[in-house]
């Protein structure tokens, strides 16, 4: 086993001259012995982060001070303690980063471009940490869904097609329809598929044409008038303005009429066939009747095209990694802190692995297990209270607080009294 004593701590001997990130070449300046590995030595745009750099070599010399050093040896060198700065950056962008998702990935399903990401973790980021616009998100998706079923817009486009009526014959294939009107369109990959009919534009004329008819008059209508003293009306050439709603309730007084007394205007589909009242005659032979309908696969389709390459899953949310210098004081005083923790737990498991120190008439046994302990004994901690801080302030804690206020609001001013009119 290699001595202990070839892995000691010491401060980073380095100028602000001979600092640097990596060059926007990828080279190195400057004596780079004890130096971080560069993991977020970069911004989103490529240039480098001062930030980091240079408040990496204060955070070691914290972290060594805070350890016991220069009173205490430290069994790990500089370089330890900057993959433990680079582990907190990570390890808060990432709490950042979900609580983000959190709040607002349904804001962005479907919606935003994913994230593109290429290269390893230290490679080039391209995403997005701006703020963001609420809108309906998931909400309209489900109202195309629901659109698309109510004829009434949605995201499955529509078509239309038609029978020619014949004499006596009362049903009519629909699928068979489609398939020849589709022959020689853009739909012909769509011949043998299964349509599902949403309407059938086969019906009597409105009934609000036929108000005005002078002999849509009935016998007791005719009496009625005669009772009020309106014996001289005529439907057709004399008008008296009337609510709306009366309109309505003759219409609906006409179209039942038809429905009961006559052979109405209907229509029966089962299967895609569909069954014509009242039955074609020779004069209806040639005229068309038309159709709208949908192909099977276009509604069954869980994949649209409008949403390729967009968000689904928290796995491609366009956040990106936070930067060191885009880190405000308090995330900063949590990033040393982490920092700290993870060293302790690092030194810890380091002096578990020599239990004690030879000495001339006896040994000293080390703190390595204690120090593991402490460690992440305020790792827990540390996590708990930034998940604890994080759920405060999201949007479900901003709602509850915004109904406590306007609760305590109106209890004030059901105290408050009322101002007195003088008439």
């Amino acid at each position: 086993m290699a001595s202990k004593f070839g892995y000691v701590y010491s401060d980073p001997q380095l100028t602000s001259s001979e600092w640097a990130c990596a060059t926007d070449n990828d080279t190195i300046t400057g004596s780079f012995t004890n130096v971080p590995y560069g993991t977020y030595c970069r911004n989103l745009d490529g240039t480098n982060d001062d930030t980091f750099a240079s408040e990496s070599i204060e955070v070691c010399k914290w972290t060594a001070r805070r350890l016991g050093h220069p009173v205490m040896q430290l069994e790990f060198n500089s370089s330890s303690i900057y993959a433990m700065f680079e582990e907190s950056v990570s390890e808060y962008s990432q709490h950042i980063n979900n609580y983000n998702i959190k709040n607002w990935m349904w804001n962005q399903y479907a919606s935003n471009d994913k994230s593109n990401m290429t290269g390893s973790i230290s490679g080039s980021f391209t995403g997005n940490s701006e703020p963001q616009h609420p809108h309906l998100g998931i909400t309209s998706v489900l109202s195309d869904q629901y659109g698309t079923v109510a004829n009434i817009g949605g995201e499955v486009t529509m078509y239309s097609a038609s029978i020619d009526l014949v004499d006596g014959v009362q049903e009519y294939d629909l699928q068979t329809a489609f398939s020849s009107s589709v022959a020689d369109t853009n739909l012909s990959g769509s011949v043998n598929k299964r349509i599902e009919i949403q309407k059938v534009l086969h019906g009597p004329r409105s009934a609000v044409s036929r108000f005005w008819d002078p002999f849509i008059g009935t016998f007791d209508q005719r009496m009625m008038l005669d009772q009020f003293g309106f014996a001289s009306y005529a439907p057709s050439t004399t008008f008296m303005l009337r609510p709306i709603y009366y309109d309505v309730l003759r219409a609906q007084a006409i179209e039942t009429s038809d429905y009961i007394r006559r052979s109405n205007y209907s229509f029966h589909v089962v299967n895609n066939r569909v069954k014509i009242f009242p039955r074609p005659d020779s004069d209806d032979a040639g005229n068309k009747i038309w159709f709208h309908y949908y192909i099977k696969d276009d509604l069954d389709s869980t994949t649209k095209d409008h949403t390729q390459g967009k968000v689904t899953d928290p796995s491609n949310v366009p956040y990106k990694f936070i930067t060191y210098s885009s880190v405000n004081a308090a995330g900063r005083q949590w990033i040393r802190k982490f920092c700290l923790a993870l060293s302790k737990e690092l030194l810890g498991i380091i002096r578990s692995k020599y239990a004690s120190m030879p000495l001339p008439n006896g040994e000293v046994a080390l703190d390595g297990e204690s120090l593991k302990a402490e460690g992440r004994e305020e790792k827990s901690q540390l996590l708990e209270e930034l998940k604890e801080f994080l759920e405060s302030v999201s949007l479900t804690e901003k709602a509850k607080a915004e109904a406590e206020e306007a609760e305590a609001a109106l209890q004030v001013l059901n105290k408050s009294p009322l101002e007195i009119f003088m008439g």
